[in-house]
């Protein structure tokens, strides 16, 4: 009678066992994340670029949310406070006032889109029919209303000191020749003033949320050509400082800077929202 040979059986399952180790290193992918799941702030409802990141970091076994918040401030204190983990909804200059003025630890890690501000109105058709004494809706964080002011400077309505920079406020403001009064309200609140004044100026985010498109119904918007990416108006993903060099984090600004998200910014936002980054075409 054969007896059965133990010895040589352990042999060929020990084998067996690292073939299968050698193969799955070889066809699986190894990602040596310091976490699985993340939390990303963002302000608005529509964010359908982060759809292919969600899903290739799901493939990687890193489970990403989209926290959503109402206003602006509140997800750099969520991050500050590590409620969360990235936020992606501002400019680097907004992100540096806000960790200045709040004594935040935050520091952007990479660029995202250039949101262009625009001007909106329902009972005007072009900014050249605004006249003497009309109403003008400002948002009041110091970012938005620098470049509000900027642009009717631009459009010839005011006359700006000259060594206000990027960021002139209220009292930087020299001549009014049209005596324009001013509404200044939070950011999220501006469309909501259409029917009270002459015209509204409508951050990109929240003038898509209510249906506008920036480059068909803004009756005066801001140019964003040839702005590079050292322009404190472009927005930022930001993290914490202390997890500024995190992989998994920087990882998440290689996913965004794709030709995929990039081409899903161009066209489903309309002129909202521009790509802020290089990728291979």
């Amino acid at each position: 009678m054969k007896t059965f040979n133990f010895r040589k059986l352990s042999g060929l399952i020990q084998k067996g066992i690292a073939a299968t180790v050698i193969i799955s290193a070889l066809y699986s992918p190894s990602y040596a994340y310091d976490r699985n799941e993340v939390k990303i702030g963002v302000v608005g409802e529509n964010n359908e670029y982060w759809k292919p990141i969600i899903e290739k970091l799901e493939a990687e076994g890193v489970k990403a949310e989209l926290v959503r918040f109402s206003t602006y401030p509140l997800p750099n204190r969520a991050l500050e406070e590590g409620e969360i983990d990235l936020n992606a909804f501002q400019t680097g200059a907004f992100l540096k006032t806000e960790s200045d003025e709040n004594g935040y630890h935050l520091k952007a890690i990479g660029t995202t889109i250039i949101a262009p501000l625009g001007l909106y109105s329902k009972k005007i058709k072009k900014i050249t029919d605004i006249k003497d004494g009309d109403t003008l809706t400002v948002p009041s964080d110091p970012i938005t209303t620098g470049r509000a002011l900027r642009l009717l400077e631009t459009a010839g309505y005011l006359k700006l000191n000259a060594d206000a920079g990027y960021l002139p406020g209220q009292s930087d403001i020299i001549e009014n020749p049209k005596n324009l009064k001013f509404y200044w309200v939070d950011a999220a609140n501006s469309y909501g003033t259409l029917d009270d004044v002459t015209a509204a100026f409508i951050n990109g985010g929240y003038a898509v949320d209510r249906g506008l498109t920036p480059d068909k119904d803004a009756i005066y918007i801001e140019n964003t050509e040839g702005w590079g990416l050292e322009n404190p108006f472009v927005n930022v993903i930001a993290s914490r400082e202390s997890d500024q060099d995190n992989e998994l984090f920087l990882h998440i600004v290689d996913l965004y800077h794709t030709k995929e998200v990039a081409d899903i910014i161009k066209t489903s936002y309309k002129g909202a929202f521009i790509p802020a980054f290089t990728y291979e075409k």
